[in-house]
């Protein structure tokens, strides 16, 4: 990359979308009662999400974060292919913000297993014990294609880049009272071992994080240089993991920080002069 510069607004189009989403917080029984700094204190409240509402433009894509105090159910979602009438696809990607000491994810199997065997493990329960558990810490990335098993653990901190759906199948809850879907489970999941092509680091990946099926995923520290600025005509989401971004909402300059999300089309309507790194996430 070469030398960062300033952006300017200066002769920016006043036509440009751009404009801060707005969130919601969602409890979760494996939620947080403190969220880290900046997140606002809900309350009594177990806040194991924050979303930013889809906007139109991107109405495809639903950004959010996520905070475990306890394990999530052992789950998976189907492909757009897999999917039923009622149902929609979902392929995700994780980047790890915050991780306490030992704090682990689940994806994959650490031998083949059969749909047959999968059912009985999630039956009994010893479906937990043949998954494999990877430690994390802050920086680390994992793409999980539709009809990867995952489960993620407790004590973490993530920024969570999916399709916009729902569609979840349950295969294990730890005894919670919550409805699992064994037979659709095991109908979309993969009985394999994770790739290990689809788990790195921020620092391994350079600029471009993930180009996913429906998604690109690129980390900007500080401003971009102009070959960069080039890449990025379409509308796209950038989210400030730290520092300070500066946009265009009409005529007006409005800042967005850690926390918040912008919807921006082009790169030209973002000044990143106070920036530390974004995430700029687009559609395909």
């Amino acid at each position: 990359m070469n030398a960062p510069h300033s952006r300017s607004f200066l002769g920016a189009s006043a036509t440009n979308i751009a404009r801060k989403l707005t969130t919601q917080a969602v409890e979760k029984v494996w939620g947080r009662d403190l969220l880290p700094r900046p997140f606002q204190v809900f309350g009594d409240a177990r806040i194991g999400e924050i979303w930013f509402d889809p906007p139109p433009e991107l109405n495809e894509l639903l950004v959010k974060y996520l905070f475990t105090s306890e394990k999530l159910s052992v789950q998976v979602h189907p492909s757009d292919a897999q999917a039923l009438p009622g149902e929609a696809g979902k392929e995700e990607c994780w980047l790890v913000l915050d991780a306490e000491p030992g704090a682990t994810l689940a994806i994959g199997f650490d031998e083949v297993i059969s749909p047959e065997a999968m059912a009985e493990a999630a039956t009994s329960g010893a479906i937990e014990s043949l998954l494999t558990w990877y430690e994390a810490k802050s920086g680390d990335l994992f793409y999980l294609p539709a009809g990867t098993v995952h489960a993620i653990g407790p004590g973490l901190s993530l920024v969570e880049v999916q399709q916009n759906s729902d569609t979840t199948f349950r295969l294990f809850d730890y005894g919670r009272p919550r409805e699992l879907h064994l037979e659709r489970a095991i109908a979309v999941a993969d009985g394999g071992p994770y790739a290990a092509q689809y788990r790195s680091g921020v620092a391994e990946r350079g600029q471009t994080l993930f180009d996913a099926n429906h998604f690109r995923i690129d980390r900007i520290v500080g401003s971009p240089d102009a070959s960069t600025c080039a890449d990025f005509a379409l509308t796209m989401l950038a989210l400030p993991i730290d520092g300070t971004l500066a946009f265009f909402d009409g005529s007006e300059k409005v800042t967005a920080t850690t926390g918040e999300c912008v919807i921006a089309s082009g790169i030209g309507a973002i000044d990143f002069a106070d920036a530390g790194t974004t995430l700029l996430i687009m559609a395909k």
